[in-house]
């Protein structure tokens, strides 16, 4: 990752996401919105979204937010902890290219279909860099509307929330299919050969399964 922090305005532009390079670390500031699991599944299986404009609000966050009423009816972010977005790869995929989404925020990364649709519409995926949610509601400047409050619950309704300086979080997924962790993975895969190689165990070697119930 890089040790340079880039200060992003949302929304982001096409240009300026396929601008972005795998491992930037990046805070923004501007509109996102909130999401989890019964967002993905009413947008795709039964065509109900926010009524948003989603070109002035197309970073979407992968959150189950702890929010709290306050005074004269407005409501404060106690906790905003991202959650796993590998979680809606089934239907992601589906809901960035209908509502053509540039930023997707969320924990650990997502998968080669929703990597293709970030690559068509010009999107990237950003992921925390170790803020817990409690440090990152600090950068919720306003909790600009609520929708589908009654009918989901303060944790799976989306907010709209304005922020400031929001994050830090890194470029796991960049605008041309590429994946950090994908990466990774593969450079581990690599070292753990010549690894193996230099400490003699054969291929294939097998390691005892541990099943919780030895020694008992």
């Amino acid at each position: 990752m890089s040790d340079q922090v880039l200060h992003l305005e949302l929304p982001l532009n096409e240009q300026g996401a396929r601008r972005l390079t795998l491992g930037t670390v990046v805070v923004l500031s501007g509109l996102v919105f909130t999401g989890r699991s019964r967002f993905h599944i009413r947008a795709v299986e039964q065509g109900l979204v926010p009524q948003l404009d989603y070109r002035q609000v197309n970073a979407f966050f992968h959150v189950g937010p702890v929010m709290r009423q306050a005074a004269r009816g407005t409501w404060e972010v106690v906790s905003c902890e991202p959650t796993s977005s590998i979680r809606f790869e089934r239907y992601a995929p589906e809901v960035v290219r209908r509502l053509g989404l540039r930023t997707l925020i969320g924990k650990t990364t997502m998968g080669k279909a929703t990597a293709d649709a970030l690559r068509e519409v010009g999107g990237v995926h950003l992921t925390k860099v170790g803020l817990c949610g409690n440090a990152l509601a600090r950068s919720v400047k306003r909790v600009c509307s609520v929708h589908f409050l009654e009918e989901l619950g303060k944790t799976e309704a989306t907010w709209v929330y304005e922020v400031q300086d929001f994050g830090p979080f890194f470029v796991d997924m960049d605008a041309r299919g590429n994946n950090l962790f994908r990466d990774l993975d593969s450079e581990v895969g690599l070292r753990m050969a010549k690894i193996y190689e230099k400490l003699g165990i054969p291929d294939g070697y097998e390691y005892t399964p541990v099943s919780g119930r030895e020694g008992r």
